[in-house]
């Protein structure tokens, strides 16, 4: 999501948090990953941010509906931007969704692409083990191969044609995925559509920066700095050299 952001809004400045001392969400509860996502959220109103983007699915999924409502702030989630995209990309009509425990049983993913389109047929699967291979980098290995079979079986008895990966880690399992559904089924990665949503709001809140100058980019974690620098290398391509450590949030 990260990496999105600095491709389209290069101009704009980011700052990141990782609450990578509390991490999974997926496991927790969804009065626990509320309390987290709000202590989040205020500490990033105290850096002066103007619009934030909720990118973990699961807060979005779990606390998105519930704190939105108690700040002026624009703030984006990643289920609906997921789901639009899924509804315009199915053409069985019969759609996929893997993601945290947390996140199918919220059913979130299932309510908003059936508010779109109800004819469209919902099958949800949690894949808790993803995120643990992935932070391992374990992405191509036979472990990984051999959960990504069990975890994906039941779509292979199905007709989707589409598959949202619920989980911001999921993307860098694409080649595994494709492996096993096949390249005829549509993976569907948020990332594109929250960072187009993102700057529509921007835009229409008059709040782009806009111009082709680099932005700031500042990261902070909840945990130890240097392993997050480490596993950053996955997501955005090069190594981070600051990372900043917040005691509380």
């Amino acid at each position: 999501m990260v990496k999105e952001l600095m491709r389209q809004l290069p101009g704009e400045d980011i700052v990141y948090l990782g609450d990578t001392a509390r991490l999974p969400y997926g496991t927790k509860s969804a009065s626990t990953v509320i309390k987290f996502t709000l202590e989040n959220i205020l500490f990033l109103l105290k850096q002066g941010v103007k619009l934030i983007v909720i990118a973990c699915n699961t807060a979005s999924s779990l606390a998105l509906p519930v704190i939105r409502r108690h700040f002026r702030i624009p703030i984006i989630g990643v289920i609906q931007p997921g789901a639009k995209e899924a509804v315009y990309a199915t053409k069985t009509k019969c759609v996929g969704v893997i993601g945290t425990t947390a996140t199918i049983k919220s059913r979130a993913y299932e309510i908003e692409i059936r508010r779109i389109d109800p004819q469209i047929k919902v099958i949800s699967q949690a894949c808790p083990l993803f995120v643990p291979l992935v932070e391992e980098g374990w992405l191509n290995q036979s472990v990984t191969l051999s959960v990504a079979r069990e975890y994906l079986a039941p779509f292979k008895k199905t007709h989707i044609d589409t598959l949202i990966l619920g989980c911001t880690h999921y993307p860098l399992l694409k080649a595994v995925i494709k492996k096993i559904l096949g390249k005829n089924v549509t993976l569907i990665d948020s990332a594109k559509q929250v960072v187009e949503e993102t700057k529509d709001v921007l835009y229409d809140e008059g709040l782009s920066k806009g111009g082709r100058a680099c932005g700031k980019h500042i990261f902070y974690v909840t945990d130890e700095p240097e392993g997050f620098a480490h596993q950053a290398v996955r997501f955005l391509g090069y190594r981070l050299t600051s990372v900043k450590r917040i005691i509380n949030v």
